[in-house]
């Protein structure tokens, strides 16, 4: 079957779907495998629950009907079907990626831009080789422009991406320790995370530059771009500074922004949106309700005052680079007794232990600091310490803190998605 005809038929559709779970009537479920599912297993399933078509690849199969289409790859279905779609729409695609900040960055675009665009962006966690697809599916003719997050975990990824999205505006937030085991080591990172500047670079768009960034005015040159920073060469001059409430501010021609997030790894994400908006033409009245209007969540640089404590919450991932700057930034309080909960961070590879030692001790100097450390690689750093204390888990620390309440703390709580320190937060 021609994508051409499968699009035809997503087009008398009501969208695509991936799960039976959440299909809705009139979708067209795609049956995609995975390491512990098979879509093919659920073609019934889907049929009964009001799906207008199903894609399938099991080559066993001969699915007696004719709303289901036999293919050789579903997911290869799937986004040939994203790339067909993409090209049906000449509009602005921002691309973006990079090791820290991607989906906070990616929030702040959407709510600065929708103040003039309609926007279609990715959602939750959806960046990869499924949810990029799925995301360009929702394209339609009242979109104005498109922002599109993208993760990778090795090289190559990101230049799938881009040849399905085809991003016109490209943004790499930055080139960190993240996804070490997969990329090989940093320079495996640099590399894979510039795939999105060689796209664009072959493409003839524009790229946006943090200035204050060394290695993204490298892998930049001879690229169209857009530049951010302190210095006067960039095309928007941001400077920024921390309100006495500890939150996140940015200077545009004597005028000041005040946003709703905290930590100073925070402006780089501010500074981009605001870039950003200056390149689409939004007022500057436009970009400040935009970042005014952003609330973080879902455990991102997400602040929570508890009846007990005031929690700094960024629980959703970690790796070196972002644990480094968010504790740096966390240590600048002053007068207030904090109390530092970090996790284990996941794919780092052949350097883990050794990742995880030097934030140990970089935090075991502060005298008045209590620290608490959850996972099974920080635990095989573990020392006898009346004031750092070592958990395996998550439900060891809760428990922990059921017995010994805390209260009138500052409390900052950062690691991988998998320790779920997040479960932490009612006895808090």
């Amino acid at each position: 079957m021609k994508i051409d005809d499968i699009h035809f038929l997503f087009s008398k559709s009501s969208g695509i779907s991936t799960d039976t779970r959440t299909i809705k009537k009139n979708n067209i479920f795609f049956c995609l495998k995975g390491e512990k599912f098979d879509g093919n297993l659920f073609i019934d399933q889907a049929f009964d629950l009001g799906a207008s078509g199903v894609i399938y690849d099991d080559k066993e199969l001969n699915y007696k009907s004719q709303k289901a289409f036999k293919v050789r790859n579903a997911l290869e279905t799937l986004q040939a079907l994203a790339k067909h779609h993409r090209s049906k729409f000449n509009i602005p695609v921002i691309g973006l990626t990079g090791s820290n900040g991607k989906t906070t960055s990616k929030e702040l675009i959407n709510s600065v831009l929708s103040q003039k665009f309609k926007i279609t962006f990715t959602s939750n966690n959806f960046n990869n080789h499924i949810g990029v697809p799925l995301t360009i599916m929702e394209i339609n003719s009242k979109t104005d422009l498109a922002i599109i997050e993208m993760g990778a975990n090795h090289l190559g990824e990101i230049d799938l991406l881009c040849n399905i999205a085809d991003p016109n505006i490209g943004y790499i937030t930055n080139f960190g320790k993240a996804h070490l085991e997969g990329f090989g080591g940093i320079e495996g990172v640099i590399k894979g995370k510039s795939e999105l500047y060689e796209y664009i670079r072959e493409s003839k768009g524009v790229i946006l530059v943090n200035n204050e960034d060394r290695i993204q005015r490298e892998k930049s040159r001879g690229i169209k771009s857009f530049s951010f920073g302190k210095s006067k060469k960039s095309n928007c001059i941001i400077y920024n500074t921390t309100s006495n409430k500890g939150l996140c501010e940015a200077r545009l021609n004597d005028k000041k922004i005040v946003s709703n997030l905290h930590g100073e790894y925070n402006f780089e994400n501010i500074n981009a949106s605001i870039a950003i908006g200056i390149h689409f033409g939004l007022s500057f009245e436009q970009i400040e309700t935009g970042i005014k209007n952003y609330i973080p969540k879902n455990n991102r640089s997400e602040m929570i005052k508890t009846k007990k404590n005031l929690l700094f919450v960024d629980s959703y991932n970690a790796n070196p680079t972002s644990m480094k700057l968010s504790i740096q930034s966390f240590m600048k309080f002053k007068g207030v007794e904090k109390i530092l909960i970090l996790g284990d961070m996941h794919e780092i590879g052949k350097t883990s232990l050794k990742e995880h030692e030097r934030i140990l001790n970089s935090v075991k100097k502060n005298k008045d600091l209590k620290i608490f450390l959850v996972g099974k690689i920080f635990n095989q750093l573990k020392f006898n310490s009346g004031r750092i204390h070592f958990f395996n888990e998550i439900d060891e620390l809760i428990e922990y803190f059921k017995k010994k309440l805390v209260t009138g703390h500052t409390i900052f709580l950062k690691g991988s998605r998998k320790i779920n320190l997040e479960k932490a937060i009612p006895i808090l």
